[in-house]
Formats: C-alpha cells, structure tokens, sequence
C-alpha cells in the first residue's frame, strides 16, 4: 500500500493573542480554500483534524510547525480560559454549572487545564498529525 505525502503547514503563534484569533490563524491556516470559516468549538477543530475537508485531506499524515508556540500558549492560557467559563457560568444548567465552577476555582488557585492546553490534547488524539514547535 501506497504511502500518503506529508503535509506541512505552519501557525503564526504571535498572531495568536486569545481565542478568537487562534480560530482566525486555523482558518488561514487549513481553511483558506473553502468558503465557509470554522466556528470556535473545540469540537469543530476536533473535526477539522479528521480531514476531509479544507486542507487535511482524511488520512493523510500532516507536521503542524508552530512557531511562537509559547506566545499562543500564553494567550490561550490561564487568562483566556478563566474569561471564557465566567461568559459561560450564567449558561450554567444542573448539567454543566458544577464543573464550570469547579474548573474556574481551580484555574483561580493556579492550577487546571488551560485552553491551550485542551487544543494541545486535541491534536495528540489525532496520531497522524505532529504539532512541533518552530
């Protein structure tokens, strides 16, 4: 069996200053060639990375090089994630409300998973897809 070429593409990390603009540099990134935009989901990245659309095509092994990784990281940090569970917490149901507390305290205590952190969880569930740093 044939093996498939590897992609390659790159993500501007410092144009990476909170949530909004990592779906814009995603968009650019893997979106360019579609006329729709991916929405800011962390479920509609997950999907992304199956392939099949935009720029991954399914299957296809691809490197992620992010250069200034550890700006991204920063903007999609501690900050980032605590602003986006308080917008959430009046949403809050008997579902829901509990761990978003729970996760806004433990951010607040210096500890938690950052939102970067969860995007970074999302690309190591995709074993054909490398995220390195550039």
């Amino acid at each position: 069996m044939e093996e498939l070429p590897t992609a390659r593409f790159v993500i501007e990390g410092s144009a990476v200053t909170g949530i909004p603009s990592f779906y814009d540099e995603i968009n650019r990134v893997f979106m360019a060639g579609e006329d729709w935009r991916l929405g800011e989901s962390l479920d509609a990245l997950n999907d992304l990375l199956y392939g099949g659309y935009g720029a991954l095509p399914g299957g296809q092994p691809a490197v992620i090089v992010w250069k200034d990784m550890d700006a991204s990281r920063a903007a999609l940090g501690r900050g980032a994630t605590l602003a986006l569970l308080r917008g959430r917490l009046p949403e809050r149901t008997i579902f829901n409300g509990s761990p978003i507390a729970s996760q806004i305290e433990d951010l607040e205590a210096g500890r938690g998973t950052t939102y970067f952190d969860i995007v970074m969880d999302i690309f190591a569930d995709h074993p054909k897809i490398t995220v390195v740093p550039g």
